[in-house]
């Protein structure tokens, strides 16, 4: 009941959940997974491939700020600890079960050897450009934009604290479990549009003056997608943004995740110094075409490798 917008109600019942798939009649399993849809199990002689956009993050690298984050009775966040220590013990071994690791990112990449202590090869996610596309710089509008699912980690916070300062105007597209607070502490010039449609958002992405990216994200699709119609991206500079981000030529980089060091990037920022063009041309390198042509190489290359592996077991026996 309610499991769309209360899944963390039942976390302690994913690994069933997921355990409970047969796909004993698979040659071939690829898992899509930033949490239980690795733990899959699957027979000796199928090849487990898991497209993993980061080991579960509440469990590992963000267990402190998700526990101080989650607004829930006392009573459940004093049970909390116990619950997610086992689902780490499970997550671990969940780990094992994979084959091959494909990592979204090489800040992924590195989560999964620090935490699964795997190997992985890096395949970025793909990016739709296809919707998207510059405007002449004179079409160019006075706003920047910021499209983020409004969760605690989306630091949105940050950068309403910082054009609160600049009484700049900002544009916020999307959703989540802190609107009302957010909206609270935003002044006039931030304006909140709530979800929109696709032809909505490509308008906004093509004609803002610069595309915000304030939290460290695994990869960061939303910042390609500002690139993808040629704007420059403004990105705290850790995690998936190092990666995605050129400095200087497609964006901006901020060394402190604080709303000063963005107020210093925002009020130095000069938009016609980047040229639409190079911008667009370099969110072209994360198509869906390219990422298409990435993981059918990949899988192709591995699945022969692991059948003839297992053929020639099979023959040794």
């Amino acid at each position: 009941p309610g499991g769309p917008k209360r899944y963390k109600w039942y976390l302690n019942l994913m690994p069933a959940a997921i355990e409970r798939l047969d796909l004993s009649e698979y040659d071939l399993v690829i898992s899509d997974s930033s949490a239980f849809a690795k733990g899959v199990v699957t027979n000796p002689d199928t090849l487990h491939i898991c497209y993993c956009h980061s080991p579960t993050r509440y469990l590992w690298s963000d267990t402190h700020s998700y526990t101080e984050d989650l607004r829930q009775p006392t009573v459940v966040k004093q049970l909390l600890p116990i619950i997610l220590n086992r689902l780490r013990v499970w997550d671990r071994l969940a780990a094992d079960r994979v084959d091959r690791f494909i990592a979204n990112s090489e800040t992924v990449q590195r989560r999964i050897e620090k935490f699964y202590r795997a190997e992985s090869e890096v395949i970025f996610p793909p990016v739709d450009i296809s919707g998207l596309k510059p405007v002449p710089v004179e079409e160019v509008s006075d706003y920047y934009l910021l499209v983020s699912r409004l969760r605690p980690y989306k630091r949105v916070d940050l950068a309403i604290k910082a054009f609160n300062s600049l009484s700049l105007p900002l544009k916020i597209v999307g959703m989540g479990e802190e609107y009302e607070k957010l909206k609270a502490m935003a002044g006039k010039n931030i304006e909140f549009l709530g979800p929109v449609n696709n032809e909505e958002r490509n308008e906004l992405l093509s004609h803002c003056k610069a595309f915000i990216h304030p939290q460290e994200e695994d990869f960061g699709i939303a910042a390609l997608e500002a690139m993808a119609a040629g704007r420059p991206v403004i990105a705290y500079g850790k995690g998936g943004a190092r990666e995605t981000v050129v400095d200087g030529q497609t964006g901006i980089l901020f060394d402190d995740q604080t709303p000063w060091d963005l107020v210093d990037v925002v009020r130095d920022f000069d938009y016609t110094a980047f040229d639409p063009a190079v911008i667009r041309a370099h969110a072209e390198k994360f198509s869906t075409e390219i990422f298409t042509k990435n993981i059918q190489e990949y899988i192709e290359r591995e699945f022969s490798e692991f059948r003839s592996k297992h053929l020639s077991d099979v023959s040794f026996i």
